[in-house]
């Protein structure tokens, strides 16, 4: 049960939220992005995300709903609106707030045994897993992921927002998504060195841990599909906008909450430090089975792919592809082609170091842009996976700023 006070905080969150969201501004960026989406890019487009929260922890930040459900829905009131005043760069608000159906997913049967290390409010702490995938009789560990979905309490949680601010703003309820980089569970069940070895020494046993793994999640996407649970309304698929005359059309605008009216996420950051010939082998022919699902998908994450972006257009429906700092930016520039988006992930280090440099930055935004241009290339920054800003939260404001300065003269 909420407090008054409590009430009322939320209450002027959900109001100041609808204040940005109703801005003229958000409607021209959903244009921008729908062109980049097509192809057609009118310049390139900047999103800034997963942050170290600690490290910008202020009033603004501070949750004080007690009520789990409710707090989370006010941390990420106050994360998206801390974001929006900050630094927005090409942000987009839906005119409405959503809240999570009340879907359960069983997992894969297998939980995580790691020892960690560094501060607990880290976001980057390091991790060893211990291999629970020793042996081909441990495969069948992985059960299939099954999702359910509780109507009753979805709609006890509707009722509750539509008293709750319903008069203040409209509400959606909203559906999952998915994620296909299982190479991240493996590697979390197994331990990324044993991942390696067993490319040479046990490649059958990968081979049929994929196997099972990509079963199960194609049961998840069953399940998915026949209680119409997906999240066809997601306006971001990775830290990029996803605006598409396809799909997504406009704010809330979805086509259906089935996978074929939705984005995915694909990655094998494993794969980094392997071949080309073993990303065909042991990871193309999974992603493209789950891949087929989806009506659209951005592939990679950290992974390197500027070595074998042929083998990466073949996955079904793959529309932006990540080109990491582990990527060269040259080879994939040239080698991506006009009908897909390159996804730059400029590095994050330059948010770290001793003191901040904005010429840095900017000759590192320039690079990239006179790579995309020279290759005539649809473009977009998604600066990401900052783990530290050394405590000083306005160097993402400055970022953002020479960020906006690059592009609007591109």
């Amino acid at each position: 049960m909420l407090t008054s006070l409590e009430k009322s905080i939320l209450r002027a969150l959900v109001f100041e939220y609808m204040t940005f969201a109703a801005l003229p501004v958000q409607k021209e960026k959903i244009e921008l992005w729908k062109a980049l989406n097509r192809s057609k890019m009118v310049r390139p487009m900047v999103t800034i995300d997963q942050l170290p929260w600690p490290e910008l922890m202020c009033d603004e930040l501070a949750c004080v709903i007690a009520d789990p459900f409710w707090r989370s829905v006010e941390d990420d009131l106050r994360k998206t609106l801390y974001k929006w005043k900050h630094f927005p760069v090409d942000m987009v608000l839906d005119p409405f707030i959503t809240i999570p159906k009340a879907i359960a997913r069983s997992g894969f049967g297998i939980e995580v045994r790691e020892d960690t290390l560094g501060p607990e409010n880290s976001t980057a702490k390091a991790h060893r897993y211990i291999n629970q995938l020793a042996e081909m009789d441990d495969v069948s560990k992985i059960l299939d992921d099954r999702i359910t979905h509780d109507e009753g309490e979805t709609a006890r949680r509707l009722a509750e927002a539509e008293a709750l601010f319903g008069d203040i703003a409209p509400i959606r309820m909203v559906g999952c998504g998915f994620h296909l980089g299982i190479w991240d569970k493996i590697t979390s069940y197994m331990s990324v060195d044993e991942c390696y070895i067993a490319f040479y020494d046990n490649p059958e046993l990968l081979h049929a841990a994929m196997e099972r793994l990509t079963c199960a999640t194609i049961a998840a996407i069953d399940d998915a599909n026949r209680l119409g649970v997906c999240n066809d309304i997601a306006n971001v698929c990775h830290c990029s906008y996803i605006y598409t005359d396809e799909l997504l059309p406009d704010s809330g605008a979805g086509k259906g909450p089935v996978t074929q009216n939705c984005w995915s996420l694909g990655l094998a950051q494993l794969f980094t430090a392997v071949s080309p010939a073993l990303f065909k082998e042991f990871e193309l022919p999974y992603i493209t089975r789950m891949a087929g699902y989806f009506g659209m998908i951005y592939y990679g994450c950290c992974d390197r792919l500027d070595d074998r972006l042929d083998l990466v257009k073949r996955i079904p429906n793959v529309r932006k592809v990540s080109c990491s700092p582990w990527s060269g930016r040259g080879a994939f520039a040239e080698t991506i082609g006009p009908e897909l988006v390159m996804s730059a992930k400029p590095t994050p280090a330059l948010l770290a170091t001793g003191s901040f440099d904005e010429d840095a930055v900017r000759r590192d935004l320039e690079v990239t842009c006179g790579l995309a241009k020279r290759n005539h290339v649809n473009l977009e920054f998604l600066l990401k996976d900052v783990s530290t800003v050394r405590n000083e939260p306005k160097r993402l404001t400055r970022w953002a700023d020479v960020a906006m300065n690059v592009m609007e003269n591109y």
